[in-house]
């Protein structure tokens, strides 16, 4: 019952999101001296979380939210900055990479907040604390 509530799911895709960065992340960190290493990362996660399928449930307001689709993955891009491509052709900045993984960070900590609200108040409902 509890993998069924849509909130639950954008949680479980949010986490899978900052999951894949934060590996994005550190290959990034592990290969900042490897000569003409491009730097990857994904696009941020409202940019890639959406419907795929085609389908899309009636909305009876202005304000209803699209249906999220399920079994979403998130690929890796090559991100070239200009100007931060360092002499032997490696485009990893140490500092930008510290502050994406804080924004991972914060992201990952998002999602099971979302996650733990959601399962408190599946449990409340059934009437249990």
């Amino acid at each position: 019952m509890f993998e069924r509530l849509e909130i639950s799911r954008e949680a479980y895709a949010l986490a899978t999101h900052a999951m894949t960065r934060q590996a994005a992340i550190s290959a990034n960190v592990a290969n900042a001296d490897t000569p003409k290493y491009q730097a990857t990362d994904l696009p941020d996660f409202a940019a890639v979380y959406g419907t795929d399928d085609g389908f899309q449930p009636l909305a009876t307001r202005t304000r209803h939210l699209a249906r999220p689709s399920s079994g979403q993955t998130f690929e890796l891009a090559a991100r070239t900055i200009p100007g931060n491509q360092s002499p032997n052709g490696n485009t990893v900045s140490l500092e930008t990479e510290l502050m994406k993984g804080a924004e991972v960070r914060q992201a990952y900590d998002l999602a099971l907040a979302i996650a733990k609200s959601a399962g408190s108040i599946v449990r409340s409902s059934l009437g249990r604390r």
